[in-house]
């Protein structure tokens, strides 16, 4: 089976990886990179190909979902920057006690 190759895949991992694809295309990503990220995101989920049927295969963590990708993007620069700097300062503090 040649790289790249999705035959492996159920239906629905395909579904959700179309679906992720959209989102990040939607969000300014090139097509390649949006499929490229898509599917990368579908094999932290479920651990890569599956093969259909009932109780074959793992079940997905949905980790990635939850987070979605945007935690730390939708804040503002300046609010990143004083969180980190708040940490910096309570772990110099938490270090010389």
């Amino acid at each position: 089976m040649p790289r790249g190759d999705k035959s492996s895949y159920t239906t629905k991992q395909k579904r959700k990886a179309e679906h992720i694809e959209q989102g990040y295309e939607e969000r300014g990503l090139s097509e390649k990179e949006a499929e490229r990220r898509a599917w990368a995101t579908v094999n932290k989920d479920s651990g890569g190909g599956n093969k259909s049927g009932s109780g074959r295969g793992k079940p997905d963590s949905h980790g990635s979902s939850r987070r979605g990708g945007r935690a730390a993007a939708d804040r503002p620069a300046t609010d990143r920057s004083a969180a980190a700097k708040k940490g910096w300062e309570t772990r110099r503090k938490n270090a010389a006690k």
